[in-house]
């Protein structure tokens, strides 16, 4: 428990809940005049939540019975190389806060709470792909520990989602990928 709230595994019946938040959090692109279309795009639709629910990864910050933010992410095989050559890592593939519950700590708490997953289950690391240049984008997941990877440091994996994000009109100059690596639970 955090103050009012709680982060904890999201409910299936929830799981049609998240667009909702994913869509008021965005709008705060609209601040951004060349990224503003984002605000009006389409949202990491309920199935996919879903999917990420019943792998049990996805997680809630709630305050009372309220969904004030979520982080759905994913188990993906690492093909990198070095001591984290075969483990597996966590993918983001979406992490939201309501505006109302913005500025609190609950990205963050979110954040941790998926690191102390991917810990306990042996991964390797937690990564997923951002703006470089958004200020609740890279520069936040770097106070959280996230790196930005050089090019010659992207997995294939890494480099497809990259690519897709730019097939669906995200500009590539403005995207990265990002890594925490994790330590091991004993």
């Amino acid at each position: 428990m955090h103050g009012d709230w709680q982060i904890r595994p999201a409910r299936p019946d929830e799981a049609a809940l998240l667009p909702a938040v994913e869509e008021a959090s965005g709008t705060l692109f609209r601040t951004i005049p060349d990224l503003a279309w984002i605000a009006d795009d389409g949202v990491m639709p309920a199935e996919a939540h879903l999917a990420a629910i019943a792998a049990g990864t996805c997680w809630v910050a709630v305050e009372g019975e309220a969904v004030a933010g979520f982080l759905s992410a994913r188990m993906a095989g690492e093909d990198g190389n070095g001591a984290d050559a075969g483990r597996a890592v966590l993918h983001v593939w979406e992490m939201s806060v309501a505006p109302a519950h913005q500025g609190r700590g609950l990205g963050r708490a979110l954040l941790e709470h998926a690191a102390a997953y991917a810990a306990a289950q042996a991964m390797a690391a937690v990564t997923l792909t951002t703006f470089r240049d958004v200020a609740w984008n890279a520069p936040f997941y770097a106070r959280t520990g996230f790196a930005i990877l050089p090019d010659v440091a992207l997995t294939p994996r890494l480099r497809d989602v990259l690519a897709a994000e730019v097939a669906h009109g995200l500009p590539a100059a403005r995207r990265c990928a990002m890594r925490r690596p994790v330590s091991l639970v004993s």
